[in-house]
């Protein structure tokens, strides 16, 4: 298939159409290299506690020393880490990775039947667990193949004695460490004491190593693990790098991670990509208490923040957050889920900064498209494709369709994903033999190469035979000052066979379903309007944000 590329013409100035995918052979050779040119810089911060670069390089591979020396695992062996953005979770991913192991990043909100799923699924030897999730382990632990447990306390990497009253606050009077009990098991601080006494050994790491098993789908039905690979990661990588890094000051950017580094978004842009600009990750370890984040927010000059709608929302609509100081701020990328507008258009207005979205999923890495940074306004698309990336608009049978129609929007590149774990039939679904990773995403292509995304396909609603897309629905009921958050869904329906549902949280109480739909029908095409509206406190959400529709298509309440 010959593939134009309009987009190569519109590149920021400085972005090179190909990356070079040889400068580093393993997400491993990204650490070294950044060890050695930053060793006493900042690389992550949390809870007060401050880890040089030098002090990753240290730790991990004294993990590593512990992994290979102390359990005995062997090249390729699973090694699952469930925890949210602590110290621990950048030491041991460098420690299992500097290893030649295989990273399974594992939700810690999991309940047990998904946990299970998870560790069977991939056969991880061993787990990292934080001890306010440990009672899940416990419970699921006879069913799997892992072997070993190491687990750790919210305080254990900071210093003496605040780790100590901390890790005694959280389990005593916050009462956040349900009892549990793992015989055998080992704790994190102990593994590095016995790391530092084995010899380390590195491992040869090419790109066809993997890396990571990230999972996915897990709300559509069975979640995969996607293989992302060495080089996968070093290709995403460098394909982040090449756009950002214009504007990037070696050695001196900060940048918030308050979406998990178990996530891909959080995990690629901000663990790998800063980490090769030298910069330091200020991990927000829970970014659902906003009051407590705002605060976070003003006592760090930091130059750039990612996040996804609802968390950039949620900011938006906290006290205090107008009063932080953006001085520094440069770089803000949100992703993860469409970016509305209303919401990005308050965030310019609030910091002085645009919000740019890019695209991606967990089986490209993620980044498949991005905006230009130097963009004046937030522009409704998810950007050009990326250096290296090739982007096709398909019909069901695969023809790529001209600039402007409406298709599956479809992705070949360096940063697509080896296939899923243990799942052939599952990889051969979406991963042709010529490259293309089909997304499930409906979109269309302008003459510039921009691509706008209409929806998911499962997502559409169909209307007495019109298409409505539920993001296009939710943009303007958005921009209504009354409301906080909305979802649009489609539902069964006797005459049009489905009709539209939006489901939304008030901004202000006195809003009514009446106020609602003469905003609708004054922006909105009669077959787009919705029929049904219901008001909610809260949307079900995934746990990096992004709002779960199937959720509500499938507990459906009464509606106005």
């Amino acid at each position: 298939m010959s593939i134009q590329r309009p987009w190569l013409a519109n590149y920021p100035s400085g972005v090179p159409a190909e990356i070079d995918l040889q400068e580093f052979s393993s997400v491993v050779a990204v650490l070294e290299s950044a060890c050695e040119r930053f060793r006493q810089r900042p690389a992550f911060s949390n809870m007060g506690k401050v880890l040089s670069y030098d002090d990753v390089d240290r730790l991990s591979r004294q993990f590593a020393a512990f992994l290979t020396g102390d359990l005995g695992l062997k090249r390729g062996d699973r090694v699952a880490l469930m925890m949210p953005n602590v110290l621990q979770y950048p030491v041991a991913i460098f420690g299992v990775l500097r290893a030649g192991l295989t990273v399974v990043n594992t939700n810690p909100m999991y309940t047990p039947r998904e946990l299970k799923h998870q560790l069977s699924d991939s056969g991880a030897a061993a787990i990292v667990v934080l001890d306010n999730f440990a009672a899940t382990v416990a419970e699921v632990l006879q069913d799997s193949a892992c072997k070993h447990v190491i687990t750790t306390g919210l305080g254990d990497m900071l210093s003496f004695p605040k780790s100590l009253v901390t890790n005694l606050v959280v389990k005593y009077v916050k009462k956040l460490v349900p009892a549990y009990q793992i015989p055998g098991q080992i704790r994190f601080n102990d593994a590095l004491a016995r790391g530092a006494k084995q010899t380390f050994r590195r491992a040869e790491l090419t790109h066809d190593d993997i890396a990571f098993l990230q999972y996915t789908g897990g709300t559509t039905g069975v979640a995969k693990g996607a293989m992302l690979t060495h080089g996968n990661l070093v290709a995403n990588m460098q394909q982040a790098s090449t756009w950002i890094g214009r504007n990037a000051k070696l050695g001196e950017e900060i940048i918030i991670t308050a979406l998990p580094l178990y996530h891909i978004f959080a995990l690629t842009a901000n663990g790998l990509v800063f980490m090769k600009f030298g910069g330091l990750n200020y991990l927000i370890t829970n970014p659902r208490d906003m009051a407590g984040f705002v605060k976070e927010l003003g006592q760090v000059p930091f130059t750039a923040i990612t996040g996804v709608n609802t968390l950039f929302n949620g900011l938006l609509n906290t006290p205090g957050f107008d009063q932080v100081d953006f001085s520094h701020l440069h770089l803000t990328l949100g992703g993860g889920m469409a970016v509305q507008r209303a919401v990005a258009e308050r965030w310019k207005k609030v910091t002085g900064v645009t919000l740019i979205e890019a695209y991606g999923l967990t089986e490209t890495s993620p980044a498949a498209c991005m905006n230009p940074l130097d963009l004046p306004e937030y522009n409704g698309a998810i950007g050009l494709p990326i250096s290296s990336t090739e982007v096709s608009i398909q019909d069901d049978d695969g023809n790529q369709l001209p600039i402007g129609e409406r298709g599956e929007l479809c992705v070949r590149g360096p940063q697509v994903m080896k296939g899923y774990w243990n799942r052939p039939e599952e990889t051969a679904k979406v991963l042709t033999g010529e490259g293309w990773l089909h997304t499930g995403d409906i979109a269309r292509m302008d003459e510039k190469g921009y691509v706008y995304i209409v929806d998911r396909k499962k997502d559409m609603i169909l209307v007495s035979g019109f298409n409505v897309y539920p993001n296009e629905v939710e943009d303007v009921v958005a921009t209504h000052p009354g409301v906080l958050e909305v979802a649009a869904i489609g539902i069964p329906d006797e005459k049009s066979g489905e009709a539209v549902k939006i489901v939304v949280v008030k901004k202000d109480p006195a809003l009514t379903a009446d106020d609602l739909r003469a905003y609708c029908k004054a922006n909105l095409t009669g077959y787009k309007q919705p029929r049904f509206i219901e008001f909610r406190d809260t949307l079900p959400k995934s746990n990096v944000g992004k709002i779960l529709r199937r959720e509500l298509r499938d507990t459906p309440k009464t509606a106005a």
